[in-house]
C-alpha cells in the first residue's frame, strides 16, 4: 500500500510531536515536509536529521519546492490567524488541510465519532484534546441512553 504524502505546518512542540508520531508509527502517511518560519527551530533541525524536506520561509516557501506538488494533506499546527492564511493559499490546489488550531474554518472532527462524514472535506478542524477524549465517551453513552448535556472538567499541568 502506498502512503499518502503529508506535510506539517508549524515546527514548534505540537508540529514536532506530530512529526515524530508520523515517522515512527504511521502505516498510511509519509512525511513529505516540515514547514516553519524560524530557521533555527529545533523542529526544523530534527526534520533535517530525519532527511525530511523543510521550509524555513513558511508555507509560501514550501509551495515553491518540488515536494509541494506531491503533498496531499497538510497538518496545520500554527495559530488560528495563520491557519486562515494557509487555508487561503492552498484551497484551490486540491490539497486537504487538517486544522490543529482554534480557527475552526472547516467542520469539527472527532475521528472515532464522525471521520467518515468528513473524508471529502478540504479543511477539517480537529477538536481539542479534551474534546477528543470526552466526545467518544458521550457518543457511546448516547447510543444506549439519550444524553442531553455533558461536561468535562480537566486540569492541565506543564
Amino acid at each position: 500500500m502506498s502512503k499518502v504524502k503529508c506535510a506539517i505546518i508549524g515546527s514548534g512542540n505540537i508540529g514536532t510531536d506530530l512529526m515524530l508520531k508520523i515517522i515512527k508509527t504511521s502505516q498510511s502517511l509519509s512525511l513529505n515536509g516540515v514547514i516553519g518560519i524560524d530557521p533555527e527551530s529545533e523542529g526544523l533541525a530534527m526534520a533535517t536529521s530525519h532527511n525530511i524536506a523543510i521550509s524555513s520561509t513558511g508555507l509560501q516557501g514550501f509551495m515553491e519546492m518540488d515536494e509541494y506538488q506531491d503533498t496531499e494533506i497538510f497538518f496545520d499546527a500554527t495559530s488560528a490567524g495563520a491557519h486562515k492564511n494557509h487555508h487561503d493559499l492552498i484551497i484551490n490546489d486540491g490539497k486537504q488541510m487538517i486544522d490543529l488550531t482554534p480557527a475552526a474554518i472547516g467542520p469539527y472532527c472527532v475521528p472515532v465519532v464522525n471521520l467518515t462524514e468528513h473524508l471529502k472535506e478540504k479543511n477539517v478542524n480537529m477538536v481539542t484534546c479534551g474534546g477528543q477524549a470526552t466526545i467518544p465517551m458521550v457518543a457511546a453513552v448516547n447510543q444506549v441512553s439519550s444524553v442531553k448535556y455533558a461536561e468535562i472538567v480537566a486540569s492541565v499541568s506543564s
